[in-house]
């Protein structure tokens, strides 16, 4: 006869929630630790301090986004000419990326504008 086991599944999950929980906290730690250090923070340096995987920083959407907005503001601090000297090859290619995406941005701007100013001109030479 079919023994009715229910599973209890309570204390699992009880386990995952705190270990969830330890996780977030270790890695708020260690960000807020990088900040006060004034220590590099991308996603290598918050998952080895923190002792988390990259994918663990780059699946959880909030602290993605945390962790992009600290690296992009660190950029922006990096820029005068001391921290230059300071920067290693890493926080250079993370600069370079920025300033790429800034030059995309304002071609794509000054693109934007030409086709505008060209349509204005033909309305100009129209009225003549």
């Amino acid at each position: 006869m079919p023994s009715s086991h229910v599973r209890n599944i309570k204390g699992l999950k009880e386990y995952a929630q705190d270990k969830k929980e330890e996780v977030t906290k270790r890695v708020d730690a260690t960000i807020q630790k990088l900040i006060i250090e004034k220590k590099p923070i991308n996603f290598n340096s918050v998952s080895i301090e923190a002792n988390v995987s990259k994918t663990y920083l780059y699946t959880h959407k909030d602290v993605r986004k945390r962790i992009e907005e600290l690296r992009v503001r660190q950029i922006e601090v990096f820029s005068s000419k001391n921290m230059k000297k300071q920067m290693t090859e890493n926080n250079k290619d993370t600069l370079l990326i920025a300033k790429n995406k800034k030059i995309k941005e304002l071609s794509e701007e000054v693109k934007r504008l030409k086709q505008e100013l060209m349509y204005l001109q033909g309305k100009i030479y129209d009225k003549s």
